[in-house]
């Protein structure tokens, strides 16, 4: 048995070609606000050439209509495609751990029976590596070996 989830999703994607581009990082930060699940922008090329960008924003159906509104009120855009879409996640949790530059949450999932992955927060990591002046790749690998370590212990105790 996998231990993947599935859930319906919906992607709406639109082109933007005649709009500044500082207007899309307050837009990206209002579609988050709003219950975007994740919001990305894709360089592209439109009829005679014209450099643009596709926004596309993946989310909940209940959220559709009103990140559809979103998007209509706060770019030039006249249109917006929808899809509906599966999405296969793992499911996850937090655990923390502790690095010699403070506690680091991690996202933690299991991929098949026994196996698993972890990734630290990036915010966690931002903050210490700020905090010690170091660099972010220092604390991620820091996490990173602490989490492992913690492992190898609960293998060797179980």
């Amino acid at each position: 048995m996998s231990p993947e989830h599935q859930e319906t999703l919906i992607l709406l994607e639109t082109n933007l070609d005649d709009m500044p581009a500082e207007w899309i990082g307050p837009l990206l930060d209002l579609l988050f606000d709003e219950g975007a699940l994740d919001a990305w922008l894709t360089p592209i090329h439109m009829k005679k050439n014209r450099p643009a960008v596709q926004l596309s924003v993946l989310c909940s159906p209940e959220r559709a209509q009103t990140l559809r509104m979103m998007i209509f009120t706060h770019t030039s855009t006249l249109g917006i495609r929808q899809q509906e879409i599966q999405r296969y996640f793992l499911p996850r949790h937090i655990e923390k751990v502790i690095t010699r530059f403070g506690p680091i949450r991690m996202k933690v999932a299991e991929y098949g029976p026994g196996q698993w992955k972890a990734a630290p927060e990036f915010e966690d990591c931002l903050l210490a590596a700020q905090t010690h002046q170091i660099p972010l790749r220092e604390v991620f690998g820091a996490a990173l070996r602490a989490w492992s370590q913690t492992q190898k212990n609960e293998e060797s105790s179980s």
